[in-house]
């Protein structure tokens, strides 16, 4: 099973990697408005914003490759896809939180975030391709 790099978009990725960036902004802004257990193993910094940023975009162009790979044509099947990667992770989260690793906040504030960011990547991939 190869890549058809003719298939990817640009514009898809583009617009993942921003939606991803501008949708953390606001997800993050609004559930830690008092970080509180979270303050301590925050990064310091302005790197942090850097890599964050890399990150959205090489999520944008991960999922855009799994949306094409798997053939999937409308923005449901690409939210499908995104939702799936979403659904993993968070299993991994709550793998972790079993084990003290993540406290219960945490994985409800990483869970959330995951599966809807995921699912709303692979819809605009979807969209796109």
């Amino acid at each position: 099973m190869g890549i058809d790099w003719t298939q990817m978009n640009v514009w898809a990725i583009l617009a993942g990697g921003a939606l991803y960036m501008f949708y953390g902004a606001i997800y993050y802004s609004i559930l830690l408005k008092n970080k509180g257990e979270f303050a301590a193993n925050e990064s310091k910094g302005p790197g942090k914003y850097a890599a964050s940023a890399a990150i959205a975009f090489i999520s944008s162009l991960l999922i855009g490759i799994l949306v094409v790979s798997a053939g999937a044509e409308t923005w449901i099947s690409g939210a499908a896809a995104g939702f799936i990667v979403g659904l993993i992770i968070t299993l991994v989260y709550l793998k972790n939180s079993l084990f003290g690793l993540l406290s219960r906040r945490a994985l409800f504030i990483a869970a959330g975030d995951h599966l809807i960011i995921f699912t709303l990547l692979g819809a605009v991939h979807g969209i796109w391709s």
